[in-house]
């Protein structure tokens, strides 16, 4: 059973413009997602700055509001919930940020940090707080008399730690992780993605795991989501994806980035031509074919939709 499901959701952001500041336009960041999550499964979200695979977290997340689609955490449909309806509702869908020290108050101590959420939800409070917070400090690799610390005391991958370790305070059932390891150096990179994987196989874990880096997403994910500009264009496991990409999209991103490999030395590099269009005005029918190698006249008209030719492997593409 899938504890979180996104079915066909859309995030519209109007221009405004002009002396009275009309809506004159509207930017197209997500524009018709669909996936599901499973318990103790990792779903990487890929695709270049811009596509708008943060706004598909923030807005799972309902730090912003959907213009369009579902939202379904544990079997609940959590789409219009005003944020007071929202709030019982928030232990079970956590996140990790980028860069967790933007989202920490600086004048409250670490211990303080990752209790504060234990006393908000009325689960722990005085010593019972103290102590499970001592308990996820050593969990997550800190030493429980670092609680004491403010953040601006840790490394960045210490601060990591401190942000898994209170998203981890409420037991929640998903957990969305937008780029959380692209700041931090390679070393320190391994080192949390193992502590979150090893987190995933304790607790049962769902992640939504946001990130450009496909070396990051091999390491991490169960299956793999390709976006661009707004949509999905493939979803697959990620041995398939790696190993038969469908969409030219997807063929363009591996191989840019995937590390040589001498039984793919006579393949030919996909290279893709010109700039990602503007989201505000993304071009009609598939929104690759103006970059894409292979497009057909059909390819200009009309939307490919995401489907199923392989068991669990979907790719929106007119050629496939």
């Amino acid at each position: 059973m899938s504890v979180l499901e996104v079915d066909k959701l859309v995030k519209h952001f109007p221009i405004h413009g002009g002396l009275l500041q009309r809506r004159v336009g509207e930017v197209r960041a997500v524009d018709g997602v669909s996936f599901a999550i499973a318990k103790g499964e990792t779903l990487g979200l890929v695709g270049e700055s811009g596509c708008g695979k943060s706004t598909v977290g923030k807005t799972i997340l309902k730090l912003i509001e959907p213009t369009s689609g579902r939202i379904v955490l544990g079997g609940e449909d959590i789409t219009a919930l005003k944020p007071g309806a929202m709030w019982p509702h928030r232990k079970r869908i956590q996140t990790i940020f980028q860069d967790p020290y933007s989202s920490m108050n600086p004048r409250l101590s670490s211990g303080t940090i990752v209790g504060e959420p234990l006393e908000n939800f009325g689960i722990a409070r005085g010593r019972e707080r103290d102590e499970r917070v001592a308990a996820l400090f050593q969990r997550v690799g800190l030493r429980p008399d670092a609680m004491r610390k403010f953040a601006h005391e840790f490394s960045g991958g210490q601060r990591q730690r401190l942000g898994i370790a209170k998203a981890l305070s409420v037991s929640p059932d998903v957990i969305v992780a937008d780029e959380p390891v692209s700041a931090l150096d390679v070393s320190v990179q391994a080192q949390v993605l193992n502590l979150l994987i090893d987190l995933q196989e304790e607790r049962g874990l769902a992640y939504l795991f946001i990130s450009h880096d496909l070396a990051v997403m091999r390491h991490i994910s169960h299956r793999i989501a390709v976006m661009y500009l707004g949509r999905i264009v493939e979803l697959a496991t990620k041995r398939e994806l790696f190993a038969r990409p469908l969409h030219p999209y997807t063929e363009a991103l591996l191989s840019a980035a995937t590390a040589p490999d001498p039984r793919r030395a006579k393949r030919k590099r996909a290279i893709v031509q010109g700039d990602v269009p503007s989201p505000a005005k993304p071009p009609p029918g598939c929104h690759f074919h103006t970059r894409c190698p292979y497009a057909v006249a059909e390819c200009k008209v009309a939307s490919p939709t995401l489907r199923e030719v392989a068991p669990g492997h979907f790719v929106a593409c007119h050629l496939r």
